[in-house]
Parts: structure tokens; C-alpha cells; sequence
């Protein structure tokens, strides 16, 4: 079991014979995901990487019956690419770009209310179950397969505690890159709620940054219902008030904003907090002793 994707998705490349979406499909591919052909308007009925190109995803959905889709398309036409996937019945959909306009995924997010497809992104490093699936731009190569379940809204942090997890032996169920961006399609509690039911997945790994409540509000909602440990970094604890740094939601509007008062406010519900990013790794291992040693006793 994993989670949203794994080996059985079958998945379409939207923007397919572009320079970028080709070199990342071809990584996907050659990390074993079932990529089943792409999108790219006016060139249907051609091929691209030795699969099949369609003008429409409807038409790739009918063609293949493909259920996830990885937008590759620029910000300005990101979301029609989306609202095409949406009325297709993808079931889960990534948007890599940075820049899609706010009111867009507002109400993007308002159309979508009684559909099935769920959105990773936008502004999003994509999502990727290791040695199953990959749709996005995560370097393949550095992820293994393992029990952690990690949820991030950046990339980068995202590549770095995987690298210290894997330097420690601990690979990864799935990794999930929710996006830097004010409006997300997906949050951090849905993704936590998905790593709870999760067979694969022992403990969960939720990697946050200034801006907003996101971060602590899927705390609570971990404090109440999640069996599994949490451990929590918040990056940018020297951000100064009120300007953005890097993503378009990292931005402190509030004292309950900074990197200090969420990590703080996380680590007063009990889960395991992390200050230093250096430390991620480390953290995770003792978090999973923890957890052993308590099962351990409660058995004796």
C-alpha cells in the first residue's frame, strides 16, 4: 500500500514533448512509473518517447485510462490544463508551476468541491511512492523505499531529510510535496489522514515554513486522531515580519506566523519537534525508537 500513487497508476505527462516534462518523464519512467502517454494540443496521433501523444487528456483518459497526471504546462494556462484533468476524472493531479495566479486555484478549489481528483500543487516538487511511482521533478536516485511517510511544502527540504534518512537506513513510503504557494490543492492534514491509513507507513515526517496555520492545525488534528509519531520541522525561523521569502506563502502577517511560534505551539501537543534542519534525520530515528520502546512496554 502507498499513498495516492503507486505501481498500479497509470499516469499521462500534460505539456508531454516539452524540454522540461520530457527529461522528467523519461526519469519517471526509468524509475519504473507507469507513464501510459502525455497531452500536448496539436500533436495527437504522434508519438513522444515511444508512447502516444493526445490533442486532449479526455481522449488520453478514453485512449489508456489513465488516472493521474503530472501538469507541466506555464502558469498562465497551468489551470486550464487542470480543469480539463478535473472534468476528465483524473484522480490525482500535479501542478509543477510556480506562479499560477491565487484567484485561479481559489476557485479552482470551489469547482472542485464534489469531484474526485486530488490536487498536489501548484508550485509543487510533485509526488513520488520509490521504486514505484514518480510524478514530478524529484530526483528519483535519492529516495528508497522504506516506512517513513514525509509531506512537505518545499522541495528542497523535502530532498534534504530524505537524503539524512537514507544516510541512516530509514527509506521513504511515499513523499508528497504540497507546494510553497497561499492556496494549495492539497493540505497537510489530508496528507496525514492518508499516512495514517497507511499499512506501509510508521512514522510521519510534515515539513513546513512561515505563513499561515497549516502546519499546526493539522497538529491538532494529529493530536486527536494520528497513532503514529509525528516529527515537525518549520523552516525560516530568521525570517524577518512581513516579507516573502521564496514561496508566495512564506510570509509572517502575525506572531503565530514564525517558524518558533509553530514549531513551539507543535511541539506543546507532543509531537517530536525539530529546530535545526540538520537534525531531521536524527530526530526521525529517535522517534522511531521511541515508539518502539513504548509498544515494547505496553506488550511486556
Amino acid at each position: 500500500m502507498s499513498v495516492l500513487v503507486d505501481r498500479s497508476s497509470a499516469v499521462i505527462i500534460q505539456g508531454f514533448t516539452g524540454q522540461h516534462a520530457t527529461f522528467h518523464a523519461e526519469d519517471a519512467i526509468a524509475h519504473g512509473t507507469n507513464v501510459v502517454g502525455g497531452v500536448t494540443p496539436g500533436k495527437g496521433g504522434t508519438t513522444h518517447l515511444g508512447l502516444p501523444v493526445f490533442d486532449s487528456v479526455a481522449d488520453a483518459v478514453e485512449e489508456t485510462g489513465a488516472n493521474v497526471s503530472g501538469i507541466f504546462a506555464p502558469p498562465q494556462v497551468a489551470i486550464d490544463a487542470l480543469l480539463e484533468t478535473i472534468e476528465a476524472g483524473i484522480d490525482v493531479a500535479v501542478i509543477i508551476a510556480d506562479g499560477v495566479p491565487v484567484q485561479d486555484m481559489i476557485r479552482t478549489k470551489r469547482y472542485l468541491a464534489g469531484r474526485q481528483t486530488t490536487i498536489i500543487g501548484p508550485n509543487s516538487p510533485g509526488i513520488i511512492t520509490p521504486g514505484e511511482c514518480k510524478v514530478g521533478i524529484m530526483p528519483s536516485h535519492i529516495y528508497t523505499r522504506g516506512r517513513i511517510g514525509v509531506v512537505s511544502r518545499s522541495g528542497t527540504l523535502n530532498y534534504e531529510a530524505v537524503s539524512q534518512m537514507s544516510k541512516l537506513g530509514l527509506g521513504q513510503s511515499t513523499c508528497v510535496g504540497i507546494g510553497g504557494d497561499p492556496v494549495n490543492g492539497t493540505d497537510f492534514k489530508t496528507v496525514l489522514h492518508a499516512f495514517e491509513n497507511d499499512d506501509e507507513t510508521d512514522v510521519v515526517v510534515m515539513i513546513g515554513e512561515i505563513g499561515g496555520q497549516q502546519e499546526v492545525e493539522a497538529a491538532r488534528w494529529a493530536r486527536q486522531y494520528m497513532t503514529k509519531p509525528l516529527v515537525a520541522f518549520v523552516a525560516g525561523s530568521s525570517a524577518p515580519r512581513g516579507r516573502r521569502m521564496g514561496h508566495a506563502g512564506a510570509v509572517i502577517n502575525g506572531d503565530a506566523d514564525t517558524a518558533t511560534a509553530k514549531l513551539d505551539a507543535i511541539e506543546a501537543l507532543g509531537h517530536h519537534t525539530v529546530r535545526n534542519p540538520a537534525d531531521i534525520g536524527d530526530v526521525v530515528l529517535r522517534a522511531i525508537k521511541e515508539a518502539g520502546e513504548h509498544h515494547g512496554r505496553r506488550g511486556a
